[in-house]
């Protein structure tokens, strides 16, 4: 009985850990979006941003249509001054610390294209650097959803249990970003199989009936050559063959 005592602090402080990973991740803002940027044009979006957080920007270009797989980028602070800027780039990783509270701007620019219609992946993440380990302020969300005290978690190091979920947290979230890059890459890549396919199959169709019509034109002139009637032996006469 005393072993499943001592043992049921221990699982309280996981539990504890738990919520607060989840509680973490609750302030932090994702972002997953695909969109389209039609030839001529320029594509822009809107986030609300506060000072201290930390702007991580990963685009990339799956499909280009008939072109090539490039996009130009710019991202703007809330009163229009240019941060980053790309030209014709097919992907991009940006990172910037805010100082200047307020909407920040982001523009695919596809303007340089005259007929091809760009796909691009992109993922937003917004955060506080050092949002993990928030301190006391933390303690009052978790008191109201686990019930326990304050002395019990100082008791069991819940702060060392908090910097390793926190780590945790971190490597998650690196893992779940290198998983997308790698689906936007496979994304990209069957895009342009399935577009070099579909041109094959053009080309091919174009010369089978290339090759068709030249043999059934060629069956047409030997007969008409040979046959001793017919407007076009009377044609090969006047012509001298």
């Amino acid at each position: 009985m005393q072993a499943i005592r001592r043992g049921l602090p221990g699982l309280r402080v996981l539990m504890a850990g738990l919520i607060i990973l989840g509680i973490q991740d609750s302030q932090a803002y994702d972002k997953e979006m695909t969109v389209y940027v039609d030839a001529g044009k320029t594509e822009c979006l809107y986030h609300t941003v506060r000072q201290g957080e930390t702007i991580d920007f990963d685009y990339q270009v799956i499909d280009g249509g008939h072109g090539d797989l490039d996009i130009s980028f710019t991202l703007l602070d809330p009163i229009g001054l240019v941060i980053v800027s790309d030209f014709k780039k097919p992907e991009n990783v940006h990172r910037h610390e805010v100082a200047k509270e307020g909407d920040y701007r982001f523009c695919f620019d596809n303007s340089f294209s005259m007929f091809n219609r760009k796909t691009v992946f992109f993922e937003l993440i917004v955060e506080r650097e050092g949002e993990e380990l928030q301190g006391d302020t933390q303690w009052n969300e978790v008191d109201e959803l686990v019930g326990l005290s304050r002395d019990e978690y100082y008791d069991m190091k819940v702060q060392d249990i908090m910097d390793f979920i926190g780590r945790i947290r971190l490597q998650l979230n690196k893992a779940r970003q290198l998983q997308d890059v790698l689906r936007s890459h496979e994304a990209r890549d069957r895009n342009l199989a399935e577009s070099n396919f579909q041109k094959v199959n053009q080309w091919s169709m174009l010369q089978i009936s290339a090759m068709i019509g030249v043999g059934l034109i060629q069956v047409f002139l030997l007969r008409s050559i040979f046959a001793t009637g017919g407007r076009m032996h009377d044609l090969w006469r006047k012509l001298g063959i």
